[in-house]
């Protein structure tokens, strides 16, 4: 089997390539277990440590050029994995740039898709952002997405593409909406939701983290094993389990940043979760207010997707993969 992952050299790309390398092999066209030969990664840069391994190629360039897309969605790809964002806060600030490559990226790759030999499937990473405006204080699968920022906005387009290309037979489609994922490792990035990692990740290695929102807010959060979990899980599902529905809202866990501070507290002390600290933020608590907080999922759950337990579990697990010490 041959899979494309865009956003390859990203946390999260970069982790299910190592996953799907560990797994060894992936559902084909037919359903049937065929082995994983090659894992195309994709993405503008790569940190120096990318794992190595002779059926991983690298590729460096943007998904915005039609080159380039036709390049490595090769004719013989069996499985996408778009995961390639320009993030919240990115979008938001550059309009153009969002367009660009979350809008007219994603057009290229399907369109790139409809000349493969058989349809491939794609595993599309939308987001939660697909929500906004005035919502009811439990969102379930019946709440129609009404985005209030360009990333959201651009995500739900992407939905609807892959929704229409898998009813016209071109792809085998699936969009995960995804919660904020918690806690990524390295530095943070531009993303209107990066200070609900930062909270855990800087008071860990020692530094003060400015937390733009109120302690009150809350976050409906997945840990990135939980959604490297579902990127793989969504890939292997049959397409009469998602039927004309090719997008699900994943489940998760409600914590607000004063619940994350006071599990920090208790796994690692108070000098720790005293790192802390407030500093408003009126451009990011705009984009973060629009989010939805909590969710009932029945149906990805049915479905076999998974939250995790709660949010000490997130931040013991993040502590275990880091390798970090803890007094």
């Amino acid at each position: 089997m041959r899979i494309v992952i865009t956003g390859g050299g990203g946390f999260l790309g970069h982790r299910l390539a190592k996953a799907l390398l560990t797994r060894g092999t992936l559902a084909a066209a037919d359903g049937k277990a065929q082995p994983i030969n090659k894992i195309v990664l994709l993405d503008s840069a790569f940190p120096p440590d990318a794992a190595k391994d002779a059926r991983l190629e690298l590729v460096i360039g943007d998904v915005s050029d039609a080159k380039t897309v036709t390049n490595v969605v090769a004719p013989d790809t069996d499985s996408l994995f778009h995961l390639a964002a320009v993030v919240s806060g990115a979008a938001e600030a550059d309009f153009n740039l969002g367009l660009r490559v979350n809008l007219e990226g994603t057009k290229l790759l399907l369109e790139r898709c409809r000349q493969c030999a058989h349809p491939p499937r794609v595993v599309f990473a939308s987001s939660v952002a697909a929500f906004g405006g005035e919502l009811p204080k439990v969102l379930d699968d019946s709440t129609t997405p009404a985005p209030q920022t360009s990333y959201g906005t651009q995500k739900v387009i992407g939905e609807y593409l892959i929704s229409d290309y898998s009813r016209k037979g071109f792809i085998a489609g699936r969009s995960l909406r995804l919660p904020t994922i918690v806690v990524r490792p390295g530095k943070p990035n531009a993303a209107a939701s990066s200070f609900a990692s930062g909270i855990v990740r800087e008071p860990l290695n020692g530094v003060v983290s400015e937390c733009p929102v109120a302690a009150q807010t809350g976050i409906w959060l997945l840990s990135p094993k939980r959604v490297v979990e579902a990127f793989i899980h969504a890939h292997e599902l049959p397409a009469e389990k998602w039927g004309a529905h090719a997008a699900v809202n994943l489940p998760g866990i409600t914590a607000s940043v004063a619940e994350v501070a006071q599990a920090l507290k208790r796994i690692a002390g108070e000098a720790v979760a005293k790192r802390i600290v407030f500093k408003p933020d009126a451009r990011i608590r705009a984009i973060v207010r629009t989010w939805p907080v909590r969710f009932k999922t029945p149906r990805s759950l049915a479905m076999g997707f998974r939250a995790d337990d709660n949010i000490e579990t997130v931040i013991r697990d993040y502590i275990a993969d880091e390798g970090i010490k803890v007094s």
